[in-house]
Parts: C-alpha cells; structure tokens; sequence
C-alpha cells in the first residue's frame, strides 16, 4: 500500500518479532527480532514512502475496543490469525460501514473476500461466530513463506479497488487461491451458504 501510495496507513498490532515470523512475515528480519512490529512497520513504510503518514496503535485488537481503533479508516485489512478476531474485526466494520479485506491463509492455500456492512459475510463461510476454533489446518500444514506475501498482494489489489473506484471488489464471493495445483476459484455466496475448508 505504501509503494501504491495509500496516504495515510493505520497499523495495529501488540505484538514483537520473533524467530517464528521469519519464514512468512515480510517485515520481520533478523535485525528486528524482539522489536515491536508496529514499529518496524512504520520505520520499513517510511523508507519506501516518506509522504506517507504512518500512525502506530501497539494494541491488541479485541471485540471490546475495535471500534474505537479502527473508526475513521476508509477501508481495513487484516493480517490476523484467528478466526474470533477476525470476526471482531468484521462486527466493528460493519457497525462503522467500512468495507473489511478480509485474507487467510493455510499451507500453500489461501482465501480472499472483502465485506461490506450489507454483505452476510464471514458467517457465511463459517457459520455463527460462537465456538470457532482459534487455529485451523494451519497447525497442520505450516504455512510457506510465499503464501502469505500472495494473499497479502491480493488484499492489497482489493483496498485500491475500492479507495479509487477502479475494479470490483471481491465480495459477496470467495477467492479461493491454491498454490500447489496452482488454481484460483471463486464461490458466490449467499445467506445459507456455509462453505469451510481452511
């Protein structure tokens, strides 16, 4: 978003770099391990694009307080790893009508799907939000380190979509992307649909 030259990036996250995010995360480097990622963010954002206004919120984002962290953004994108978050994050959109990207990831495979306030959503793909399991196949498979860098390039197509208006965005369907038989689908969604594979 920044080398695209999205003015203003609002970067949330708690969490520093550890050994375990050098395989998949694009700003972790051995160098900023232990460091906040927010922080590495910003610095690494700043240096492809000094016009760019960075503000860091070193939080986690939790039902209790998403909306307050993400009111005033134009459009979100997740970078998150579970699926309660996730759905948090959609409920805080949705209440606020900002469109929401969401992205995930599992082994060589990954799915897109952006939401807005109107669209039934992540409920449609998982069912209601009590009871998800925190980590899918995940847990299982690993996660190459190509895989998140070709989810993340999709949710970064899809924010630009809709910040200039160029493109439709990818909602009310699923992307699904898988690397290793090299195929990209697409599945329409409707209220009763409950498809899930990640």
């Amino acid at each position: 978003m920044a080398r695209q030259g999205v003015g203003h990036l609002v970067v949330i996250d708690d969490d520093c770099f550890a050994e375990q995010d050098l395989d998949r995360q694009i700003m972790s480097a051995e160098r900023s391990l232990g460091q906040p990622k927010v922080t590495v963010a910003a610095r690494r954002t700043r240096e492809i694009n000094s016009a760019i206004t960075v503000t860091t919120c070193r939080e986690r984002l939790t039902r209790e307080n998403a909306r307050r962290l993400l009111n005033g953004a134009q459009v979100v994108a997740d970078g998150l790893d579970n699926l309660p978050s996730r759905f948090a994050v959609e409920q805080a959109c949705r209440e606020l009508g900002i469109p929401y990207v969401y992205g995930t990831i599992a082994g060589f495979s990954g799915q897109l799907m952006t939401i807005f306030a109107q669209d039934t959503g992540l409920s449609s793909i998982y069912g209601p939000c009590n009871a998800l399991s925190e980590r899918g196949i995940e847990t299982a498979t690993g996660n190459p380190a190509a895989t998140p860098a070709m989810i993340a390039a999709l949710q970064v197509q899809e924010v630009i979509k809709i910040i200039t208006g160029i493109g439709t965005p990818t909602h009310n369907q699923i992307l699904l992307v898988d690397a290793s038989q090299g195929t990209a689908d697409r599945i329409e969604l409707t209220k009763q649909s409950k498809w899930h594979q990640l």
